[in-house]
């Protein structure tokens, strides 16, 4: 027999129907194949990133640590979002478990957190070497850093199992009720940590601004821009998708806005750090010579 239909709104459905990209149907293949390339692309750029970090003798300074789980982070984030995109295209109205559905948030949830915290801890990192330059290497030693990096990525499962079983709680049918408690989720994930990098950069600010020479403000400037642009395109994005309601965008908009921190962003941080960071350009100079000339 069929089972009974829902008394209310708050019963689980059995199975999840993933619409992506309903509207054009026709450019599904060729969405596919953009979004595939992307996805390599971000797979080979950060696994550069970590090679270059763990084996390069020249980057073995804490920042590149970091570097190196950021770049993790980030090759796990994409590992469990893109590829259930890319058959969602390939597959249309293909569903998901209720189950399956509140994993993918789980490890989703759990990169973003770890993410958050680690660029809160470089973030940390540059303040210290900037603002207590004399007292650095005691403060930030080698053991505090692995632990710190070890501290970011654990976090992120007890934050995510929380609020992975709080937000499934909710029906799923009432958006305004699901959306306002997904909106206090990522405040409490998201502008803690924000407002942490926020009071770094602050300090760090007020300290070059009092450095008498143009060239020492620069080169402590220079040491910040790669972390500070993938801050700035990390809140930017994370800010426009969770911190305005999603009843107010389009399900087209919504997608767009989504592709944008969860293929683009990830894309572009090895670049970032490969174009804006001279010591990461020089280790990938020596990579490439090491690698024509064995």
């Amino acid at each position: 027999g069929s089972a009974p239909p829902c008394a209310n709104q708050s019963c689980v459905p059995r199975e999840l129907v993933l619409l992506g990209f309903a509207h054009v149907p026709a450019l599904r293949p060729l969405l596919a194949t953009l979004f595939l390339a992307m996805f390599l692309l971000t797979l080979l750029g950060n696994a550069l990133i970590v090679l270059l970090t763990a084996l390069d003798p020249a980057l073995r300074a804490p920042m590149y640590l970091f570097l190196r789980h950021l770049a993790l982070v980030e090759m796990c984030f994409s590992l469990d979002i893109v590829p259930q995109l890319l058959l969602t295209l390939l597959r249309p109205g293909r569903g998901v478990s209720p189950a399956g559905c509140a994993l993918q948030l789980l490890l989703v949830l759990s990169c973003v957190t770890s993410e958050c915290f680690l660029l809160t801890t470089m973030a940390w990192d540059r303040y210290v070497a900037i603002c207590r330059p004399l007292r650095y290497g005691a403060i930030v030693s080698p053991r505090l850093c692995h632990l710190l990096a070890a501290t970011c990525w654990l976090a992120g499962v007890p934050v995510s199992l929380v609020f992975t079983i709080w937000l499934f709680r909710f029906p799923f049918a009432d958006t305004r009720v699901f959306e306002a408690n997904v909106l206090a989720a990522t405040v409490l994930v998201i502008m803690v940590p924000f407002c942490l990098i926020a009071a770094s950069y602050t300090k760090i600010l007020a300290t070059v601004l009092r450095m008498p020479s143009a060239r020492g403000r620069h080169k402590a400037l220079s040491t910040c821009a790669s972390h500070f642009v993938v801050v700035l395109l990390f809140y930017g994005t994370t800010g426009v998708i969770h911190l305005r309601p999603k009843a107010s965008y389009s399900p087209e908009s919504k997608q767009v806005v989504s592709l944008s921190y969860t293929l683009v962003t990830p894309m572009l941080n090895p670049l970032i750090y490969s174009l804006r960071n001279k010591e990461v350009r020089a280790a990938l100079g020596r990579a490439r010579g090491r690698a024509f000339n064995p």
